[in-house]
This record gives C-alpha cells, sequence and structure tokens, in this order.
C-alpha cells in the first residue's frame, strides 16, 4: 500500500492529465451525434443558458464567500436568506401603500441595529449616526410611496432594508456569542438558523409556490419574452429567454459592485484578516463585531438580490433554499476564499447543470448528481479548489 501511495506522488501530475485527456475524448465521443447531426442548435441553447443560470449560482456563491473570508463560516442558512429576501420584495411589491407604522419602524429597528454595532463611545460611531439617521429617513420616504407606479422602488427598498435587518440579526444573536469559540460551533449555529427561517418564512407566507412578475414588463421595454438568433447557422433558432438574460446581466452587475468593495476598501481588507484569526484581529485594533456584522449584511444582501432575481426567472417556494445546495459545488469549485472563484465555479456548474440534461434528458442528474462529481473530480486534483489558497501549518 505504501509503494502504491508513493508511486501515486510521484507520478500525479502525468496521472492528472491523462485522466483529463481520457475526459476530454470521452466527452467529445459522447457529444459527437450532436455536433454532427441535426441536433446541434440544442447543444448552443444548452450552453448559453448554463452560462446564464451560472450567473445567478455565482452570484448565490459569493454570499457564502463573504461569511467565510470574514469569519472562516460555511453559513449553511444562506438559502433561507435568498427565500426571505424574495418574499419580502413580493410582499412591498405587490401591497399599494405600506402602513406607516411598516414604513418607519422597518427602517428605524435596522437603523439602532446598525448603530448599536459600532456603539457611541467613538467619536467615529457618533458621526455615523448622522449617516444612519439619513438612511432611515430616506427609506421610510420611500416605503411611503403610494400607488403602484413606485412599486419597484418601494418593493426595492423594503426587501433591502428588511434582508440587511435579518442578516444582522442572525449575526447578533446567533454569530456574535461565538466569537472566539471554534468554528465548528458557529457552522451548527447557520445550521440552527436555517430551520429558524425556515419555521418563520412558513408561518408567514405558508408553502404555495408565490410566482414573482418583475420581468412581466420587458415587453413593454421593447424587450421580447424570447430572443432568437442563429437561424441561418443551425436548422431551427436558439432561443434565450429575456427574463433570465436580464437576471443574469443583474447579477453580474452586483457582482462587479462587491468585488470592487473588496478590492478598494479597508472593510474588505479587514475581512480577510479577520477571517485568519478572530482574537488575533481584535489583539491588533480591528473591531471584530464591526467587521462580522457588515459581513452579515452584505451576505444577506446578496442573498436578498439572488432570491428576488431566481424568483422572478422562476417562482417563490420553500424549495428556492435548496437551489444554494447547488451553489456549494461552486463554492468549493472556485475556492472558499476567492471571490473571482465564486463567479467561475458558478457558471461552471451551470454548464456542467445544462449540459448533463442534455446527455441525459428526463432525469434528475443534471442538477442533481453532475454538480458534485465535477466537484469530486476538481478536489481530488486540486483539493483547495480552483482559485484557493494553500494553507501551511508550521509544527
Amino acid at each position: 500500500m505504501a509503494t502504491l501511495t508513493s508511486t501515486f506522488t510521484q507520478h500525479r501530475r502525468m496521472l492528472t492529465r491523462a485522466a483529463a485527456l481520457a475526459a476530454v475524448v470521452l466527452l467529445i465521443l459522447w457529444l459527437a451525434p450532436i455536433l454532427g447531426g441535426q441536433r446541434s442548435y440544442r447543444l448552443v441553447q444548452s450552453l448559453v443558458t448554463g452560462l446564464l443560470v451560472g450567473g445567478i449560482y455565482a452570484l448565490i456563491a459569493l454570499g457564502i464567500v463573504i461569511i467565510n473570508k470574514a469569519s472562516g463560516v460555511f453559513n449553511f442558512a444562506h438559502g433561507w436568506l435568498m427565500l426571505l429576501g424574495g418574499l419580502l420584495f413580493f410582499s412591498f411589491f405587490s401591497t399599494a401603500n405600506v402602513s406607516p407604522a411598516a414604513a418607519v419602524g422597518l427602517p428605524l429597528i435596522a437603523g439602532a441595529m446598525v448603530f448599536s454595532t459600532n456603539g457611541w463611545r467613538s467619536l467615529a460611531a457618533r458621526r455615523s449616526l448622522i449617516g444612519v439617521g439619513g438612511v432611515t429617513l430616506v427609506g421610510a420616504a420611500l416605503l411611503l410611496l403610494p400607488g403602484n407606479d413606485w412599486q419597484f422602488i418601494r418593493a426595492i427598498a423594503g426587501a433591502v432594508i428588511g434582508g440587511v435587518l435579518v442578516g444582522m440579526v442572525v449575526e447578533r444573536f446567533a454569530i456574535r456569542p461565538l466569537i472566539g469559540q471554534p468554528l465548528f460551533a458557529m457552522v451548527l449555529m447557520t445550521l440552527a438558523a436555517s430551520e429558524l427561517l425556515h419555521g418563520v418564512t412558513q408561518l408567514t407566507w405558508g408553502s404555495v409556490e408565490i410566482p414573482l412578475q418583475v420581468f412581466t414588463g420587458l415587453p413593454n421595454l421593447g424587450i421580447p419574452a424570447q430572443i432568437r438568433f442563429g437561424e441561418d447557422l443551425f436548422e431551427r433558432a436558439v432561443n434565450i429567454r429575456a427574463d433570465l438574460l436580464v437576471a443574469f446581466l443583474l447579477a453580474l452587475a452586483a457582482f462587479a459592485i462587491f468585488v470592487a468593495f473588496f478590492q478598494f476598501t479597508s472593510a474588505g481588507l479587514s475581512m480577510r484578516a479577520t477571517a485568519e484569526n478572530q482574537k488575533l484581529a481584535q489583539s491588533v485594533g480591528l473591531r471584530v463585531r464591526t467587521i462580522l456584522a457588515i459581513a452579515w449584511a452584505i451576505a444577506a444582501l446578496l442573498a436578498t438580490a439572488a432570491g428576488v432575481l431566481q424568483g422572478g426567472a422562476s417562482s417563490l417556494s420553500l424549495n428556492m433554499p435548496f437551489l444554494a445546495l447547488r451553489a456549494f459545488p461552486a463554492v468549493l469549485l472556485g475556492g472558499l476564499e476567492s471571490v473571482g472563484g465564486a463567479l467561475v465555479g458558478g457558471i461552471v456548474i451551470g454548464l456542467v447543470q445544462e449540459m448533463s440534461n442534455l446527455l441525459f434528458p428526463g432525469t434528475e442528474a443534471g442538477t442533481e448528481l453532475a454538480p458534485y462529481l465535477v466537484l469530486m473530480v476538481v478536489l481530488v486534483i486540486r483539493p483547495d479548489g480552483l482559485f484557493g489558497q494553500k494553507r501551511i501549518e508550521r509544527i
């Protein structure tokens, strides 16, 4: 056994290349009937759909990566944050007039949570009170906008405020008390938080599937429901769903904004330092509690955006949180601490899913099995993911 292990270690790179070459050859042989036959449009259709679906997966994966970068915790409650954010958007979107109590109370509670994160003793915290108060007033004013003409603005404001509030509540009462404790305890707490959010969601909105009609107005903007191309290249045109395309573009825009946040702000660097060692980061002056609160607020905001986009492309139901389970392979594939890896991993998983559905029509191979098979192969070759950082511990 030792000799076999030594041989594998010495020739690992050669064996890996041989396995990759064999996989490519088998894939080409498998796709040959489609590439050379009368069904080539289906291949292009699957590739385009996989790319668009992968954008949503990448946005989900980014939220999970943010929590991991800040605290080293793998957040299993992210799927329920998605659904809750989408349902909050639906509630404000479908209501012509929001009650003054809700319109004023929700921003006030969220503002109080944000301000209490820093406290009031430092001068910077006192100055931040002005900013928090201004944002609170703007949020309340947006929620009080009457009529259906303002339903998008009202729904966006309500979903953002509510989603950030839920994220900060989870951090304050579930994660913060465990600072300095083993990470496994925090991971278990995210599982408990997911069950709590599950119960709250089901008690408040029920278990009925809810259509979120946010993309129904695209034809009024001159965008057809189906975008067709390739009539001259293939025997049939390739159809792209306009709602899925818009969701993909919005997901990429949100992704770019938060990547810039991590690259060009001190808060992003502070999150990386906190992920390395919370106690050490606190000892050098970093406010670990504030950093964790910011990370959870951003992750909840990303989850809300993903929930709204996915709900608009399909619907809101209790099955949506399981979509985050399909994004887990994207996180691990790209690397637990890699923001760019989340984008690559999400797109790869989306492509693999749609290609598997093409090869195995009428089965669940694409959505349930194929992403995890790809993940297993990649982790055998690169245990830290495609863009993950290798950790070296000195003894």
